[in-house]
């Protein structure tokens, strides 16, 4: 039974992070605030006046200085958010750090259009004759790349000045979303009539009671639909911003705007697409055996994540969660799981649900400090999933910090799912095998498929509702409360098949999906999830060379492009192999569990 808390007061202190690991107090978070300022100020000075090795070294560095300190600090308060959306105080913190981040982006906004006014030749004889620009030799050079995209002096200050009015709209729906909106009434077991909260409701989507399903669902959906219009007109400015800045910027899309950072040809996106579609067959079937497993003439959406095996579920307490983790990632090292014990030793976790808290999970990463990661813990499987997914990016996060310098310890959001779902499979993998019960197995190979749906089929529709309105902001084409919902019903229905009866919630899916603020990031789920299903096989078939790459691989951060540094563990995702690989993988385990 999950334990559940009216305040983060009640919450036991070993399942509450420790922040005092970045400061031990607010005056010395205001003395880094202060210490920033200055740097700030400072850097400035070299505006006009870098003119040798020497000069480009003393604001590198300062540069990078000033970025880590500023980097605890703006953690901190986004941390003490997290803890309670609801608190001013922590809120006022973190207003004063996005100020910070304007001041920071100004002081640094020369510095582009300065470096990409120099020949080559003359940044190489800045190299040569300066020992200390060695160290950032590698970054200063792949600014080239970017040389069409950077706009003059003047014109870069005005928009790191317009930096925080442009992410206004990811802001007011993270707002929205987190601390405003209030779902609808459900019904308690004794008849009590309660609001549900997020935590409810990932367990009421799964019960097996269709009708406190459908209340559920109605009830999550009820404030995305009351507030339908002013979400669609966050969303609207939020890509409108992204598809004005990218033609600023003079990419040729938004999405190879997106791209352009971690060097990914546009062809890896749409293979991924067309790949999934060329063979939604599989996800289809799985439809059908849903409706027919349920015993349903009409199958809706609140029918899609309820367990097709019943009497299986069970508690899994965190204590219980965490051991199984350890056992399942076993095959990874001693050394892994020695790692992933300090982090909850030294509290690196947030566990528990509270009134207020952020929702869903993540991990952040502190370079000089060490990972944080917020959990909203249910005693459930799904629970234990989220737990060894956050703590793949966590050792991910770890492992970099230490064996990478600050310049390239932060790795690339595209090659962070692979870590996180190495660590799903090898835990499904442990889960299957160390099971007798047949009711149970089946139980779990369901919830693999769920998981599998969810990580990449979901991702990959949502991958192309991003890739279709930014190309309806590009034609000048109206993006609103209709358009969002046209789009997404047609992708729903395209992706689910035709057994699927609609409610009207459906195609109002996008107002309630924060990624869609972060532009063309849910691609990388499903393209790590098909890195990891081959990652993780060769590791489980004792492969060591596959183990010893990609232990290797969890240290490089940024030290090479992403695509590169899959390459290195025998992962190609310019080819369709891996994708076709991964939905080769759900074929089968739908076809084993319609056998059963």
């Amino acid at each position: 039974m999950t334990t559940t808390y009216t305040s983060r007061n009640e919450v036991p202190e070993q399942e509450k992070w420790n922040l005092a690991d970045l400061y031990s107090d607010l005056n010395k978070w205001e003395e880094d605030y202060q210490l920033i300022e200055k740097m700030g100020e400072e850097l400035a000075t070299f505006d006009g006046n870098i003119h040798d090795g020497h000069s480009l070294c003393e604001y590198l560095t300062l540069s990078e200085k000033m970025s880590f300190h500023f980097n605890k600090l703006f953690a901190y308060a986004m941390l003490k958010v997290d803890e309670d959306t609801r608190v001013t105080k922590s809120q006022s913190y973190l207003d004063r750090a996005k100020q910070l981040s304007v001041m920071v982006s100004s002081a640094n906004s020369f510095f582009m259009p300065f470096l990409l006014s120099l020949d080559e030749d003359t940044l190489k004889r800045y190299i040569a004759e300066e020992e200390g620009l060695q160290y950032f030799e590698k970054e200063l050079l792949e600014s080239f790349r970017y040389k069409p995209h950077v706009l003059n002096k003047d014109q870069e200050e005005i928009l790191s000045r317009l930096g925080e009015a442009l992410s206004a709209p990811s802001t007011t729906y993270g707002m929205m979303n987190n601390a405003d909106i209030r779902f609808g009434r459900v019904t308690k077991d004794n008849g009590e009539k309660v609001e549900l909260t997020r935590g409810m409701y990932a367990k009421l989507i799964e019960d097996e009671d269709r009708d406190k399903r459908r209340e559920a669902y109605k009830a999550y959906y009820e404030p995305y639909v009351h507030l339908k219009n002013s979400i669609a007109s966050t969303l609207s400015a939020a890509i409108k911003n992204n598809v004005t800045i990218s033609k600023l910027r003079h990419y040729p899309s938004a999405l190879e705007k997106a791209l352009f950072g971690d060097n990914i040809p546009k062809d890896v996106y749409e293979n991924l697409i067309e790949t999934t579609k060329k063979n939604i067959g599989a996800m289809h079937k799985y439809t059908s055996i849903r409706k027919e497993k349920l015993g349903l003439d009409e199958l809706r959406q609140y029918d899609l994540s309820v367990p097709l095996v019943s009497g299986a579920k069970k508690d899994i307490s965190y204590d219980e969660a965490f051991e199984t983790m350890c056992n399942a990632l076993a095959p990874l090292g001693e050394d892994y799981i020695q790692t992933l014990k300090d982090f909850r030793k030294s509290r690196y976790f947030d566990v528990r649900e509270t009134p207020g808290k952020r929702s869903g999970a993540y991990n952040l990463g502190v370079y000089g400090v060490h990972p944080y990661i917020l959990l909203n813990h249910q005693d459930d499987l799904d629970s234990l999933f989220t737990l060894v997914h956050e703590c793949g990016h966590g050792v991910h996060s770890k492992l970099s910090s230490e064996h990478q310098p600050q310049i390239t310890a932060r790795y690339s959001i595209f090659v962070a799912e692979v870590a996180s779902t190495v660590n799903e499979v090898l835990l499904i993998n442990y889960l299957l095998n160390n099971e007798e019960n047949e009711e149970v197995k089946k139980f779990l190979i369901n919830h693999f498929i769920d998981k599998f749906k969810g990580t990449f089929f979901t991702q990959v529709m949502f991958a192309e509702f991003e890739k279709k309105t930014h190309e309806m902001a590009e034609q000048g084409l109206p993006l609103n409360v209709e358009s969002f919902s046209e789009v997404y019903e047609g992708l729903f229905r395209e992706y689910h098949g035709e057994d699927l009866v609609f409610d009207d919630e459906v195609k109002y899916g996008w107002a309630r999906i924060p990624h869609f603020y972060r532009p063309f990031y849910v691609y990388k789920y499903a393209t790590g999830f098909a890195s990891a299903i081959h990652i993780a096989t060769k590791i489980l078939d004792g492969d060591e060379t596959t183990l010893t790459s990609y232990l290797e691989f969890l240290k490089s951060g940024s030290s090479d492009y992403p695509l590169e540094l899959l390459k290195k563990t025998g992962v190609d995702l310019t080819t369709p192999y891996p994708i076709e690989n991964s939905l080769k993988k759900f074929n089968e385990l739908v076809e084993e569990f319609s056998k059963l």
